[in-house]
């Protein structure tokens, strides 16, 4: 099997990122700056795809990369991530020892305040457990999400109207086609730690568009897990919002989520 990296990157010079990532493999590189043009390079023996692009968000990019990738598996990534020597033979091997698995979540290290998950073993992933993972932790069969149509949400995510959450949705729509997703026990690298392009605290928004995103992501069960959620943080009381005005508002986001997906739905 083939690898492509799939980079999602905003307003970067290519061969810089590209060292400071230590790819090894071919890549799609998608750079979101002030360009529209596209072209190849060689980087370390391997080709790369560059591609500018004036449109912002971090769905956008992440579909631009798989619409032009061209291996048999690719690797989701960002601009901040780091590789450890060797990931491809770690990636390829994996998919060797768990045929049936169509993608594969794979470790990678982070900051303690930014950790969500860590395997420990190989284990199925199903829909009550695939919130945790981000999306450079994501290793897929490319023809698997062509062949069901998935692709990133353009309303969530970094540069979205809503802020986070693409990944668990890419996620959660990849089994509900059937995809077959297994956790994997490898480490391919690391994440520098930067400022977040979505989270800036416990704020109105933050509340909202996590109700917002609870309801694509639970539908008919989004309120009782939005009720689990705003009972469980430990920091919303200290914060300048509360846990009262938190409830009102994850509610009015899932009101809000509930019309935007029935319309979806309905089209």
């Amino acid at each position: 099997m083939t690898l492509q990296v799939l980079i999602s990157a905003l307003d970067v010079e290519p061969e810089k990122l590209l060292e400071k990532m230590n790819i090894q493999t071919p890549a799609v590189l998608v750079n979101q700056c002030e360009k529209n043009e596209r072209t190849t390079l060689e980087f370390k023996g391997s080709e790369v795809l560059l591609i500018s692009s004036s449109d912002r968000g971090v769905g956008k990019s992440r579909n631009d990369c798989l619409r032009n990738a061209t291996a048999d598996l690719v690797l989701f990534s960002d601009d901040d991530i780091i590789y450890e020597a060797g990931y491809e033979e770690k990636i390829l091997s994996a998919f060797e020892e768990n045929p049936d698995a169509d993608m594969i979540l794979f470790n990678m290290v982070v900051s303690e305040d930014r950790k969500t998950y860590w395997n420990e073993d190989v284990r199925k992933v199903t829909k009550t457990s695939c919130g945790r993972y981000p999306a450079y932790s994501i290793a897929v069969k490319r023809e698997k999400l062509v062949k069901n149509h998935i692709e990133f949400s353009l309303l969530f995510g970094g540069g979205a109207i809503y802020s986070n959450g693409e990944d668990s949705l890419f996620l959660l729509d990849a089994l509900r086609n059937g995809i077959r997703i297994y956790t994997s026990e490898k480490v391919l690298g690391r994440e520098v730690a930067e400022s977040s392009t979505w989270f800036n605290g416990f704020t109105e928004k933050f509340f909202f568009d996590r109700g917002v995103l609870f309801a694509f992501l639970y539908k008919g069960f989004a309120l009782l897990w939005a009720f689990r959620f705003v009972h469980l943080k430990k920091n919303i009381d200290t914060s300048e919002i509360g846990r009262k005005k938190a409830w009102k508002l994850i509610r009015d986001g899932i009101k809000e989520g509930n019309r935007l997906r029935r319309a979806k739905e309905n089209k």
